[in-house]
């Protein structure tokens, strides 16, 4: 196929004219028939490479994606672009998945984003037969490997749809994977011949630094007092983010926190302020970032060390999108590498316990020996750990091990917004008699504010409609209810809570296995991933970016110049730079009223280009600030 068509798909949908790196290599590789493997750091743009040659191809293509909510942010952003796409998790009503069934059947959608559980559906996959499949992406193909940070079983459940589909090729991608990992997702895709596009590691606009400190939160008020633009605190604790950003805020730095237990308005709230600058900095759990692109993060702090140098440099790779220089500082205590070790352990109790969590957890959910198969129920972890005194990472560690060994699959907390699709026509609306008053207006004004409720469900907001209303929240629920009631609209409240699912009948505990390519294995390469972790935030003598790089594989990087190992090796050395850095400094200050750019470049005899990356970096380091044209000295 002609790159011109692809071109043209990407103005027309996107409105873009031309490709980032490496984009329009994978598309052309995905559209020659081969199967493709693109290893693209955060930020890289990995949706286009599936979503422009969906639509240059003749029939469907299948996402494979574990996560409910960046998958709803797709196919919504999609659909604005007047592309058509659909979904399909277990979180969705009967109603909703025949509707969006019913689209792929009738050729209603070129994009079908599904969840891996999904594909154990032996209904959705007959209806999936009867469709013509073009391509197969996998996101997240790290999820498929058990020497992955991510390793979902699900995930293995996507090897059938090669079976199915033996002619479609698959496109694979991932954000982050060592050479290790890299071959078993080519492996357990049975991707042969591949081929294979890899992006670098390195991203020249960010400035790696560790801080040790004792006093971490002193140092985050430190950081943020002395550079601009927003930012991110990466906490793992939901209570400390809220202090965190308490205290940020009283000490004059506007801040608010996130976190899954968050009610998902709040969320919605928060992540939406965050991103249009209303508010500088967002404290937050791990929950926060998937499927955000804000370009303009000028700085990413870890107050906790991340688990793994994958996750570290996912979230820091949410800095400097618009390749301006950008800050990603970890902060160290003596405590950590205790602590990060200690986690390890608790992430594999002993075997025995794992054994009787399982049959307890059987029995608060009443499914008998010998039953179960296929079961999904929803699982109050919260009441499971109060009823039988578990600590809830314990709990969780030992439900993890059971997933992987193939004995049931605990589906994290999900959230799902309240959504109303019109379940009359729009005559049978003028012949609804004796409503309520707040029903007859709850109705009139969802009508207002929402369209295309009549083809399929749509989100909606009880307070949005509560505020345009002028009745309260309460009401506006109980009216929604009446409303659903009497056969007007179909209503699906907003919800949260996590699910078991049981893919085999229940077992005695006595012949559970917990095998040893799931325990002893695995918790050698959760270790040896800690302690490099570990030297990461420890080590004194190496470029950190390097070490980042050679984790990935990437063998021949040189040192960075910019991380705090290498400046301080630059420091030590008294280099030209340091030297120039101070020059620049010296004449800055001795001029109170401000220094221009062009006379400095006249008086200080320093190449222009040389000059500005200087004057930036002094800039972000807080030694100097920049206002109505000039440069002036920060007291």
């Amino acid at each position: 196929m002609d790159s011109t068509v692809i071109r043209n798909i990407l103005k027309k949908h996107w409105g873009y004219e031309s490709f980032r790196p490496l984009q329009e290599d994978i598309i052309m590789s995905v559209l020659s028939g081969r199967d493709t493997l693109g290893l693209m750091p955060t930020g890289g743009g990995k949706s286009i490479t599936f979503q422009v040659p969906a639509m240059a191809l003749p029939g469907l293509t299948v996402v494979v994606t574990p996560l409910i909510s960046l998958m709803k942010d797709q196919v919504d952003n999609l659909r604005r672009r007047r592309v058509k796409a659909v979904y399909l998790h277990s979180g969705m009503t009967v109603r909703e998945s025949k509707i969006a069934r019913e689209k792929l059947i009738n050729g209603g959608a070129k994009l079908l984003y599904v969840s891996p559980e999904r594909l154990r559906n032996q209904r959705f996959i007959q209806e999936l037969r009867m469709t013509e499949v073009s391509l197969i992406v996998v996101d997240e193909a790290h999820c498929i490997s058990q020497w992955g940070y991510d390793f979902r079983p699900s995930y293995l459940n996507i090897r059938s749809l090669r079976k199915i589909f033996p002619k479609v090729n698959v496109l694979a991608l991932t954000a982050t994977a060592t050479p290790h990992v890299e071959s078993d997702i080519l492996r357990q895709l049975e991707m042969k011949d591949a081929a294979l596009f890899r992006m670098s590691f390195s991203r020249s606009n960010l400035n790696y630094i560790v801080r040790n400190t004792e006093t971490k939160i002193y140092e985050i008020f430190h950081i943020l007092s002395r550079t601009e633009g927003s930012a991110i605190v990466y906490v793992r604790s939901r209570k400390r983010t809220r202090e965190i950003a308490e205290y940020l805020s009283s000490a004059g730095i506007s801040s608010t926190y996130y976190h899954a237990g968050l009610d998902i308005s709040l969320k919605e709230e928060r992540q939406n302020e965050w991103q249009r600058s209303g508010v500088r900095v967002m404290v937050a759990t791990n929950a926060f970032g998937m499927g955000i692109d804000k370009p303009d993060v000028r700085v990413v702090i870890h107050f906790d060390m991340p688990p793994s140098l994958e996750e570290y440099y996912q979230e820091a790779g949410r800095a400097g999108r618009d390749g301006k220089k950008s800050y990603v500082v970890l902060l160290t205590s003596r405590a950590d590498s205790g602590l990060l070790r200690r986690r390890v352990t608790e992430t594999f109790p002993p075997r025995e316990e794992i054994k009787l969590l399982y049959e307890r957890v059987c029995n608060y959910l009443h499914v008998s020996m010998d039953e179960g198969y296929e079961k999904l129920a929803e699982f109050d972890v919260e009441r499971f750990c109060e009823v039988f005194s578990y600590q809830r990472r314990r709990c969780l560690a030992c439900l993890h091990l059971l997933g992987q060994a193939g004995y049931l699959e605990y589906l994290e907390e999900t959230e799902h917004r309240s959504r109303v699709m019109m379940t009359c026509t729009r005559e049978e609306l003028y012949h609804v008699d004796r409503l309520s008053a707040d029903a007859d207006l709850v109705l009139t004004r969802i009508l207002r504010l929402y369209s295309g409720l009549f083809a399929e469900y749509v989100y909606i907001d009880e307070r949005v409609i509560s505020r345009e209303s002028g009745i309260d929240e309460r009401r506006v629920y109980e009216s929604l209810l009446e409303l659903g009631r009497r056969k007007v609209l179909s209503y699906v409240p907003r919800s949260r809570s996590p699910y078991i699912y049981f893919p085999t009948a229940r077992e005695d505990k006595r012949y559970v296995m917990i095998g040893k390519d799931i325990y002893e294995d695995r918790k050698k390469v959760i270790s040896e991933r800690t302690e490099a972790m570990i030297d990461y935030g420890f080590g004194k003598g190496k470029c950190r970016e390097k070490i980042l790089l050679e984790y990935f594989g990437e063998q021949d990087g040189k040192d960075c110049g910019r991380c705090d190992i290498c400046r301080g090796r630059n420091q030590r050395s008294g280099g030209k730079e340091e030297n120039r850095l101070a020059r620049i400094v010296e004449y800055i200050r001795s001029r109170p009223g401000g220094a221009d750019i062009r006379i400095m470049e006249r008086d200080l005899r320093i190449v222009p280009s040389q000059l500005s990356e200087y004057l930036s970096y002094l800039c972000g380091e807080g030694f100097v600030i920049f206002e109505d044209g000039l440069y002036r000295y920060r007291r």
